[in-house]
């Protein structure tokens, strides 16, 4: 199993497959990768060299931010925003959708799993 930039990719799938499992690194910029690099996007990523990790490594490291430095970048983007107590750093405080999504239904994957309200009278009561 080649290691890239401390993360184990995937020995049995295609490279361009394999660099997706890096955090930062998507479809089309594993695409352009390979083609920056001349690497083969169908061979298999256990089949590439030493030579060839280590170009790929250099290139990661050097002309892209990915994993803990993207990781890094993120959080602290996220951090100001709450200290500054925007109303997007409020949201990101509160736990609920940034982006103007609605809340009064949806939002679940957000909020965390529906809570119910004690003392609600239920529909089956109220027909009874």
């Amino acid at each position: 199993m080649p290691r890239l930039i401390g993360v184990d990719i995937p020995a049995d799938k295609r490279t361009v497959i394999s660099l997706t499992y890096l955090y930062g690194i998507g479809r089309a910029t594993a695409e352009q990768i390979c083609e920056t690099l001349n690497l083969d996007p169908s061979r298999r990523a256990k089949e590439i060299t030493d030579e060839e990790l280590a170009k790929l490594a250099t290139y990661l490291q050097e002309e892209m931010e990915v994993e803990g430095a993207l990781r890094r970048r993120i959080t602290a983007a996220i951090n100001r925003l709450r200290e500054i107590s925007c109303y997007r750093g409020l949201r990101h405080r509160r736990g609920l959708p940034v982006r103007g999504q609605r809340t009064k239904t949806n939002a679940r994957s957000r909020k965390g799993g529906k809570k119910t309200v004690a003392g609600k009278a239920s529909v089956k009561s109220l027909k009874g």
